[in-house]
């Protein structure tokens, strides 16, 4: 379905039951967050979320996309698995042989149907430039700020068209844009992304960078925007295909650009790239920590058009899940089909857990026909898109469901060795991840948990053996443990929090473990913070999955005599000029005890049903001293 804006989709939204308006006033400062925050983290998402009073001329429509029924609503499909499917009957009809010419016709609507989907310039004005600002003033609309230790307001939910200077091929990313005044935010584009690119061959030609900002419009288009598309790939296709229509464009009114005539709201203007970059951020991110603050380029606003009706779309990110946890799944079932085609043939199925933050893990099943076949695996993903950014990849096959984690957690315990199957690299990392030893790069760590064969087969005579409260008893005698997780040690798991003097004595205390008797058959151990809650297995693969460069965190410890060997995971935080780490480390994102305050005696008034308390308050124990950033890591709590 084709949403002719964001009004139609919250009609639709709220005819199936799936949206909640919020009446009260509501602020967008710290408020609106922590009120989305509780509802996000009901099971399958809560509600999409509409704020009538915002202190402003315009609501603001949040978790729109923040369940598996409102992502698929949003994509217009009633399972994401009909993309897929759609995708590859597409790509075997465009690609089958034709034996003559009557079944070489034959393709020909295929075709035709394949250019309506083609994004289209009309010369007509926009739905979009409906109201015409000439004097910006970016304070109009009901920016967010998300957290309390974030730099200021940012938009969080941006389409920022630019061009290639040479070729004019258009790209649509999403990067958050601090606000700094009235004409002037960050643009927050990370390295790898294209806009990056594209500023560096504005620079490069000595031209100034025009930019414009779409909100809103069809949902596709936001969807669109977040997507790995391969590169000079245009967005706009993919939302024509996704929503079997085109998309209109319309020239902007004071940039060479071009956006959808139907979005809600247009900001348009500049970046100069021979102007100096800026200090942008703190912000509360996706990863579940603050995004420490780092220099951006300076966007100029020199226009702003919106619908008479214009509604102003936001999201939050930060400890998962999100509503970016739901976008997240849309790629990973639509983008399984392109992977099988091009890069991997033996590919069953892939799995993004919400704890790994989309980066962070992957879970990958295969069809094995040889040795070495998840190796190759490893290699072909990291090498593919957005997938270079990975950081741990596990290959399984066989009957196992990857999304019953309990089961998949034994069937990948069980289907590997430490010492043979684990496997070390290095490459490019996401910009956010604060684990890394430098910025935007670092180690990756591939498991292969598949039933080997061949020449992968080794005699091994270790045999896991049952003794969990045993083993629980001998750690807590060490002082520096604080609690065990012993649930999965009969398929040789356990999960430590202790506190750490140093990465040394970490390593040391490891070793010495493994020297005891009851430890010998044991394959993986995950040491984190006092702090955390070693039961919550979400939790413990959340912080530990952002906390380690698998290159400096995680190690092979050889066993004794027939043993496979011990991998160890050090998922505690790494302090700064120790721990072979030089980097600052940001602090988890919590709400402060004020807005939660607020948010508890106004949600009477808000009609959002039961009461829900804030997520923050569990999470309260893991924040350290020092704001966004963290300093004196060793201490106390706040």
């Amino acid at each position: 379905m084709a949403y002719k804006g964001l009004g139609e989709f919250i009609k639709d939204l709220e005819k199936k039951g799936e949206l909640i308006r919020i009446k009260a006033r509501v602020s967008p400062v710290l408020e609106m967050t922590e009120v989305v925050d509780r509802i996000s983290k009901l099971p399958d998402g809560g509600k999409a979320l509409f704020f009538e009073n915002t202190g402003t001329a315009f609501p603001v429509l949040m978790n729109s996309m923040g369940s598996y029924n409102r992502i698929c609503m949003a994509l217009g499909v009633n399972d994401l698995d009909d993309i897929a499917s759609d995708i590859k009957k597409l790509v075997m009809e465009l690609s089958s042989s034709r034996a003559n010419m009557i079944e070489k016709l034959q393709i020909l609507p295929l075709l035709n149907q394949v250019s309506s989907w083609m994004p289209k310039v009309i010369k007509a004005k926009g739905r979009c430039q409906e109201v015409v600002i000439k004097e910006p003033d970016l304070s109009a609309f009901p920016v967010l700020q998300c957290w309390p230790r974030d730099g200021g307001r940012f938009i969080t939910l941006p389409l920022v068209h630019t061009k290639d200077p040479v070729t004019g091929i258009r790209n649509v990313g999403m990067y958050r844009m601090q606000v700094f005044d009235k004409q002037t935010t960050g643009m927050h584009w990370h390295k790898h992304k294209v806009g990056a690119r594209h500023y560096r061959e504005y620079k490069e030609v000595g031209r100034k960078m025009p930019v414009a900002v779409a909100l809103g419009g069809d949902p596709v288009y936001t969807y669109a925007a977040t997507a790995p598309l391969p590169d000079n790939t245009d967005e706009y296709m993919l939302a024509g295909f996704l929503r079997r229509k085109k998309v209109n464009l319309v020239k902007c009114l004071t940039q060479d650009i071009e956006v959808p005539e139907d979005a809600d709201i247009i900001i348009e203007g500049y970046v100069d790239p021979d102007e100096s970059m800026v200090m942008e951020g703190p912000f509360g991110d996706h990863t579940g920590y603050y995004s420490l603050a780092d220099n951006y380029p300076v966007f100029h606003v020199t226009c702003i058009t919106h619908r008479k009706d214009a509604v102003y779309p936001a999201t939050i990110v930060g400890i998962p899940p999100q509503e970016d946890a739901w976008m997240a799944k849309a790629t990973e079932r639509i983008f399984i089909t392109p992977l099988q085609f091009s890069v991997l043939p033996e590919l069953i199925d892939m799995e993004l857990p919400f704890a790994g933050v989309a980066h962070n893990l992957t879970i990958v099943k295969i069809k094995k026909d040889y040795e070495g076949q998840a190796l190759k695996v490893m290699n072909a993903l990291w090498g593919a898109g957005q997938m270079m950014l990975n950081k741990i990849l596990i290959v399984v096959d066989g009957e196992v469901n990857i999304r019953d984690y309990p089961s998949l957690a034994k069937h990948i315990l069980n289907g590997f060795l430490p010492k043979y199957d684990v496997y070390f690299n290095k490459g490019p990392l996401d910009v956010l991840d604060h684990a890394a030893t430098k910025l935007g790069y670092g180690g990756k760590m591939g498991i292969d948990a598949t039933r080997k064969t061949g020449g992968e087969i080794i005699a091994y005579s270790g045999k896991v053996e049952s003794a969990g409260e045993l083993i629980k008893a001998r750690l807590l005698e060490f002082t520096a443990v604080n609690e065990v997780n012993v649930s999965f040690s009969q398929e040789g798991l356990l999960l430590i929090s202790l506190k750490k003097e140093d990465k040394t004595s970490l390593n040391t205390f490891a070793g010495e473990i493994f020297q005891i008797k009851e430890f010998e058959s044991l394959k993986v151990v995950f040491f984190v913070d006092e702090e955390v809650d070693v039961n919550d297995l979400a939790v413990v693969t959340w912080i530990s999955a952002n906390n380690i460069d698998p290159w400096r965190d995680c190690m092979i410890i050889e066993g004794k005599d027939g043993s496979a060997g011990h991998l160890v995971i050090d998922g505690t935080r790494k302090q700064k000029g120790q721990d072979n780490f030089n980097r600052d480390w940001p602090n988890v994102i919590v709400s402060d005890d004020e807005t939660i305050k607020v948010v508890d005696n106004m949600w009477p008034s808000m009609g959002l049903g039961e009461f829900v308390p804030s997520p923050s308050l569990k999470y309260k124990s893991l924040v350290k001293p020092g704001g966004a950033k963290v300093t004196g890591i060793n201490h106390k709590s706040e």
